[in-house]
């Protein structure tokens, strides 16, 4: 990923708290017929330090956990906010005309090799851990145990659990910063105002820079 060191995010929370709260992460590999991608949850565990561990599953027909014996260096995209930005929103615009329209971003890549694993203990314990995690905000949260235990014990059967060791973590938040805190400010504004989708957490975002130097 191309990250300019204005844009470069490397403090370790930030990226994981980014990954925490936007876990359908894209898998990408070089599998035996060329590059592949699959789309996923992802939980991540801070263990081992610096970066951490990523666990996922796939469905046991997915050949990209069989490409894994054969290539496991692999990569894990987390997208966060993202919004277009038009030159509308800078004041600047009225006084040179200089402007020019882009998107701003966040994103965190992490850099591993993925180990497959079809342990029916380990496979349990990730599918309970992602589960009540994505279960807890409901009123009435569903538990793996709610199912005949038959019927998973055949569910799990047919996955194979994904893990993959954080080697590198590096993350961008394109967020106005190489603009004028009076453009900042006019796109903190804008987006406030904006119908796109992510538009309010792409604000809150952008509204962190304003008390840094453009």
């Amino acid at each position: 990923m191309y990250v300019p060191a204005v844009f470069k995010e490397d403090r370790v929370p930030e990226m994981h708290a980014l990954m925490r709260e936007n876990p359908f992460a894209t898998l990408v590999a070089q599998g035996l017929e060329g590059l592949t991608a699959t789309h996923l949850p992802m939980i991540l565990d801070p263990d081992p330090a610096p970066y951490g561990t990523l666990r996922g599953h796939v469905a046991k027909p997915n050949p990209h956990w069989k490409d894994a014996a054969e290539s496991p260096e692999t990569l894990v995209i987390f997208q966060g906010p993202q919004c277009y930005i038009t030159p509308s929103w800078y004041p600047s615009k009225a006084e040179t005309g200089r402007v020019v329209p882009t998107w701003n971003y966040v994103a965190v890549h992490a850099y591993g090799k993925l180990e497959t694993t079809q342990d029916p203990t380990r496979l349990r314990r990730h599918l309970e851990e992602l589960t009540d995690r994505q279960e807890s905000n409901q009123t009435d949260p569903w538990k793996l145990s709610d199912a005949p235990e038959d019927f998973t014990e055949t569910m799990m059967r047919g996955i194979v659990g994904l893990e993959v060791v954080i080697t590198t973590l590096q993350g961008k938040a394109k967020a106005s910063q190489n603009r004028p805190a009076a453009d900042r400010q006019g796109v903190v504004e804008g987006l406030r105002a904006s119908k796109q989708s992510g538009a309010e957490a792409m604000a809150r975002v952008v509204a962190e820079t304003l008390d840094k130097p453009s």
